[in-house]
């Protein structure tokens, strides 16, 4: 039997001289899913993705891609797989937008060796899909918070990953801007892997949802399996109600 296209096994991780943040965390993905990892502030989502995209090292077990553990593999290489994009925006880059959706380019680069054709059409394609075009020439430090999200996720779409990692990608964008964001997620064909805070976002556009407390995962499945009155209330310590009268379940909430 193959392996999972992507799989990470007994993920246990805490600061240096400090007990397990997270413990026993697995999943596997398809390749081609979107994983939706779902929790209250503190749960360790954050920190569970820079397991996945080898920014911290597990104490305990492994991180696997095409059946490789990324740690086995040169940092360059993991670069040239797994992309990512982070809550955190630098907003002193002295670069425009096209120059910093070039960056997703450099781990395909070798030495001191020029663009070539392919990183040209990767940075054009990127600028494309997210309706960057106008923008291409401008500051980065000129942008607004939601075009700059845009930006980081064309950098990392620039990059060419087989798995694409994001943390709360959403986060200050407007609603038309959300919701194209994730379509495009939902579209691309990448195995997708993001933080969400909203459920309806969640429940709508991943295949499968991760549910974090305490560092540990709390349930895993379908949206519909994940999402119940227990699971919310045992992740967030809040009531809900569940409106399933349409295509997509719409949540409530209380205290």
């Amino acid at each position: 039997m193959s392996a999972p296209f992507f799989e990470a096994e007994g993920l246990c991780w805490g600061p240096r001289g400090r007990p397990d943040l997270l413990a026993d965390i697995s999943l596997t993905l398809n390749q081609g899913e979107v994983l939706a990892i779902c929790g209250a502030n503190g749960a360790g989502k954050s920190s569970l993705l820079r397991l996945l995209y080898r920014f911290h090292r597990p104490r305990r077990g492994h991180v696997r891609l095409e059946g490789t553990d990324i740690w086995s593999l040169p940092a360059r290489d993991v670069a040239c797989r797994i992309a990512a994009v982070l809550q955190e925006q630098p907003t002193d880059f002295a670069l425009t937008v096209r120059q910093i959706v070039a960056l997703g380019r450099l781990p395909h680069q070798r030495g001191l060796s020029a663009a070539g054709s392919a990183d040209r059409d990767a940075i054009a394609h990127a600028l494309a899909r997210l309706h960057l075009n106008a923008l291409a020439e401008r500051p980065f430090g000129t942008l607004s918070g939601g075009e700059r999200q845009r930006v980081m996720v064309a950098r990392a779409l620039a990059q060419a990953p087989k798995l694409l990692i994001l943390d709360e990608p959403t986060n200050h964008l407007d609603i038309r801007h959300q919701l194209e964001l994730m379509a495009l997620l939902r579209g691309l064909g990448l195995t997708v892997i993001t933080t969400l805070h909203d459920l309806t976002l969640a429940a709508e556009y991943a295949d499968r949802v991760l549910l974090l407390a305490g560092g540990r995962v709390l349930t895993e499945g379908a949206p519909a399996e994940v999402f119940t009155e227990a699971h919310i209330a045992g992740a967030f310590s809040v009531r809900s109600r569940i409106d399933l009268s349409g295509q997509h379940p719409r949540f409530s909430f209380h205290l």
